[in-house]
């Protein structure tokens, strides 16, 4: 076995690692690089149509961005998942064929004007390009099953990342190796905690929270509280949200507040019509769901209260910047790269009673990041904008799990050799030395890893 990382490779995004058993080709996940490495997404950097199957882990972007190139550029294979990965992906994908198409079409405008001096790249891809990829789709995998899959045994287990992810443990010959995808942190409301990994050779596992512990869930949620209390009587509270999870995590925590009587009136728009399509894949797939959850959804929907717009016509979203207090608007998208929460920050984010709220990881090259690093002034859709509003980061909800809980899983398989990927590379080094005592390798971009 031989492994070949084509991205997420001393970087976080743009997941896509080629298993080589013999003479098949097996791709664990095929997504688009964000931040400062977008451009690398242009290029695959192997020929798809050497590949013979794919193993997505979960329908993020990252993961899952760049499936329809692969079929535009001649995969004739299946892609492996489970269902509530499959109805994500098809969302996430469209999606993200529009933003492109969107993006194009702005900054042609912006060249023909002579504002901008390089004509931009056409999209990736396009709507009818996903429709294709989703046709080579088996959405057929469920937790602890094991699959054959091209002569390797493939066993698809909980990630505990978002809502049908996976991690997968794939036995070729007498050599089991581990994909971790991404591994979700423990204590959130909706998915269920990780499950642990069996004895392994080599395992691929995440790093990017390495350097880092985070609060708990509800430390997390008593500081989201206490911002909204602090900032409503007299201002907005912008979340920027990713519309796969997060979104859902906060929704039902605001519900919680409500239903405890901590929660301020206040209006709460939720600005994202992919977010609340994804919201009701949640609720078509209430079994991957943890148990009090899923006993709540045999009562009451828990993404839902009475001060609750759902936002879906973009003049309803344009009046909301009208509103000057009192209001709590969570839109995409999660990294401020694009979506309706940009027009919020450019009306909102230069007045100090406002409060930002980042509640997921900011790569470098992002407009999140330079917000957290307080550069001023930053440019939203081509202005310049001096942030003035209140910045907070609650950690506790992000989606990945912390260095305890890598490190916590890793032990788990007791492998030979570990493979750190999905990190920016300082915070692979921080979490390398945690692991001192293991064989721990960070492997480039492009380097063959004999397993």
């Amino acid at each position: 076995m031989k492994v070949i990382s084509y991205g997420a490779a001393k970087t976080v995004t743009g997941s896509a690692h080629m298993l080589i058993l013999d003479d098949k080709k097996i791709l664990i996940d095929c997504g688009l690089f964000q931040g400062v490495d977008e451009e690398k997404s242009e290029e695959l950097g192997f020929d798809p149509k050497e590949v013979d199957a794919v193993l997505l882990t979960h329908a993020h972007i990252d993961h899952c961005g760049r499936i329809p190139m692969l079929i535009k550029n001649g995969f004739k294979g299946k892609i492996y998942c489970t269902n509530p990965t499959y109805e994500l992906s098809r969302l996430m994908l469209l999606d993200t064929a529009k933003v492109m198409l969107e993006n194009y079409k702005s900054h042609m405008r912006r060249f023909q004007r002579g504002s901008i001096k390089e004509m931009p790249s056409e999209p990736l891809y396009d709507e009818d390009d996903v429709f294709e990829a989703l046709e080579h789709f088996e959405p057929i995998f469920s937790y602890n099953k094991t699959y054959d899959v091209l002569g390797a045994k493939v066993t698809p287990k909980d990630a505990g990342h978002i809502l049908g992810s996976c991690f997968y443990e794939i036995e070729y010959k007498d050599k089991r190796i581990v994909f971790s995808g991404d591994l979700g942190n423990k204590g959130k409301p909706i998915v269920r905690d990780f499950s642990l990994p069996s004895k392994a050779n080599v395992v691929y596992v995440e790093s990017t929270y390495g350097d880092r512990l985070h609060k708990s869930f509800d430390q997390s949620k008593e500081e989201l509280k206490e911002i909204i209390k602090n900032t409503i009587k007299h201002g907005n509270v912008l979340i920027p949200s990713y519309a796969l999870e997060r979104t859902q995590d906060i929704l039902y925590v605001l519900r919680e507040f409500y239903e405890e009587g901590s929660l301020p009136k206040c209006k709460i728009f939720l600005d994202s019509p992919l977010a609340i399509g994804v919201t009701k894949v949640f609720l078509r797939n209430k079994e991957y769901f943890r148990k009090e959850t899923y006993d709540i959804m045999q009562k009451e929907d828990p993404f839902s209260l009475p001060y609750l717009t759902m936002v879906r016509d973009v003049e309803e979203s344009k009046q909301i910047n009208d509103i000057q207090e009192g209001a709590i608007i969570i839109a995409g998208s999660g990294m401020l790269s694009g979506g309706r929460i940009l027009h919020h920050i450019r009306h909102h984010a230069y007045k100090e009673q406002n409060a930002i709220v980042f509640v997921g990881y900011q790569p470098h090259g992002t407009l999140g990041r330079r917000i957290l690093e307080k550069q001023n002034p930053v440019f939203v859709m081509g202005e310049p904008i001096n942030i003035r509003a209140k910045i907070y980061t609650v950690n506790g909800f992000s989606s990945h799990a912390d260095q305890s809980e890598l490190i916590e899983w890793v032990n788990a398989a007791n492998p030979e050799k570990i493979c750190l990927i999905h990190g920016e590379e300082d915070k692979m080094l921080v979490l390398k030395d945690k692991l001192a005592n293991k064989n721990v390798y960070i492997p480039s971009r492009k380097e063959v890893i004999d397993v």
